[in-house]
């Protein structure tokens, strides 16, 4: 309306009724980190730049596919305790080549096995072409974390390749990860365990990721045990392509047709091996291709002991961290219940079972450490029912304030969607008319958010509180220095962690 009103007439003037309202910011949206096959996109490249993708198939289009990855085949060490298995009466180990570890493919199509949704790559280094792939600490180190501030959408951090550095990874990519979730308040890391080896002492790897994880933040982080069996590789992805050179078929394979078909189809197999790949035509790629197809399913059929090696190849390639899992578990849970329903009791899928079978009694000190406080989530399997994840504590399981995953997700969220949406007041007067809008808007949010089910209480005054005013949260300096201070107050729904059933005789009454 014009604000001087000179001409005789009738005018219109609207104003808003309803307070501007607060939206619930995404939950569950991972970036992950590492290494991948490509990273260009229209002729541009992607490394060092977080890129968002909605579906495997956007991934693979951006970013390529896994490391071939080669293995060898050694006779076990009497003095070390391996896991072996027979090739034609006789042990043998299979191991990965050096620097041939890679676990960032897998883990994504482990993480939309599992439910994932949207989700940034942030690649560190490639290896296309590559015969070794060598994972540095320094690719992990804090320009990584510097590029992440600038984008606002991931809320989880995953680094599945960094735990193929062991104890290292503890030491200086974890402590880096929950330093910079705590920075930005809005974020929360996935960790791993390392691995066992053959023989090794469950509570051998837990002390050495308690200790080397430090002390600090760990209220953003969650860690994830055992390691996990998937079937995310699939048989007609692994060829003697994966075996060293070193791995002498003719020699290793006892069937006499096995022998025949190495000696007749190997050698059209290699020969285009001898051809610099710039001056291979279309042709001769194709011609190359059906050959080592031919010779790897004729060999296949001919030969049993061949396809049990390939098969170890497949289970090395399929244990894989639980990090990208969870990633997608999380999605999904926040999906269909809410954040703030605890990503725990729930099924993993693409996975035949845990590399470690850990035991109830053996879950008690993993679960809880009295002493420490940092808390390691179980993944375990029950007969009958399959692999569950067994646990929702965060690395501060002592902790009465954020002891569990939902609870300190739930007030991230909160905390994000109330601090975008007040973002609209900087500036505004600071007075009781001001006051009473954001209340108001904060109040909607809240109850929308009981009414869900994220907050305990039969009644919206026993979920939440919000206070705002002069001589309730602030003083007439605070005023005068521009400052408009805001209590929030919240009842997290907590999950039912131990379930206690009391059963007592009744005496009989006829």
């Amino acid at each position: 309306m014009p604000s001087n009103l000179m001409t005789p007439g009738v005018y219109i003037e609207e104003k808003n009724a309803f307070p501007s309202s607060a939206v619930a910011v995404e939950t569950a949206v991972p970036v992950f980190i590492g290494y991948t096959d490509i990273a260009e996109w229209n002729g541009k490249s992607l490394q060092k730049i977080p890129t968002r993708i909605t579906s495997f198939s956007e991934y693979a289009e951006r970013f390529g596919g896994a490391f071939h990855a080669k293995f060898k085949l050694t006779e076990p060490d009497p003095a070390v305790k391996q896991d072996t298995f027979s090739v034609d009466g006789k042990q043998m180990v299979i191991e990965y080549n050096k620097n041939n570890i890679a676990y960032m493919f897998n883990s994504i199509r482990l993480f939309y096995n599992n439910g994932g949704g949207p989700a940034y790559i942030l690649s560190v280094g490639t290896y296309n072409g590559k015969s070794e792939l060598e994972i540095k600490q320094d690719d992990f180190g804090d320009a990584v974390f510097e590029i992440l501030k600038k984008e606002s959408e991931p809320t989880l951090v995953v680094i599945p390749d960094a735990i193929a550095l062991g104890d290292g990874c503890y030491k200086n990519i974890y402590t880096k990860v929950l330093q910079h979730c705590s920075d930005m308040q809005s974020r929360f890391g996935i960790f791993d365990v390392r691995n066992h080896k053959a023989g090794e002492d469950t509570n051998t790897l837990i002390t050495e990721f308690r200790e080397g994880i430090g002390s600090d933040f760990l209220k953003y982080g969650a860690a994830y045990y055992p390691w996990l069996k998937t079937g995310i590789v699939l048989q007609a992805e692994v060829t003697y392509e994966n075996l060293d050179a070193s791995v002498d078929l003719n020699a290793i394979l006892p069937e006499p047709q096995a022998k025949q078909v190495i000696e007749k189809l190997k050698p059209e197999a290699d020969k285009y091996a001898l051809l610099k790949e710039e001056d291979k035509t279309a042709d001769d790629r194709k011609a190359e291709a059906d050959a080592k197809r031919n010779y790897h399913q004729t060999l296949n059929a001919a030969s049993p002991t061949y396809s049990a090696i390939l098969d170890e190849v497949r289970a090395k390639l399929n244990e894989l961290p639980p990090s990208g899992a969870m990633a997608g578990i999380y999605n999904a849970v926040d999906t269909s219940r809410g954040v703030w329903k605890s990503p725990a009791n729930v099924s993993v899928s693409g996975v035949s079972a845990p590399s470690v079978n850990i035991s109830h009694e053996e879950q008690e000190t993993i679960n809880v450490d009295a002493i420490s406080g940092k808390s390691i989530n179980v993944i375990r399997s029950f007969p009958g029912i399959g692999t569950l994840v067994w646990g929702g504590r965060t690395l501060d399981g002592n902790s009465q304030d954020w002891r569990y995953i939902n609870v300190r997700r739930t007030v991230i969220m909160i905390e994000q969607s109330l601090k975008l949406a007040a973002r609209a007041y900087v500036f505004e007067p600071n007075d009781a008319n001001t006051w009473v809008t954001v209340r108001s808007m904060m109040l909607n949010f809240l109850t929308n958010l009981w009414k869900q089910g994220a907050l305990a209480g039969s009644a919206p005054d026993q979920a939440f509180d919000v206070q705002i005013g002069l001589g309730a949260t602030m003083t007439p300096t605070d005023i005068l220095d521009g400052i408009m201070m805001i209590t929030v107050k919240v009842a997290i729904v907590r999950p039912a962690e131990f379930i206690v059933i009391t059963f007592l005789q009744k005496m009989q009454q006829s």
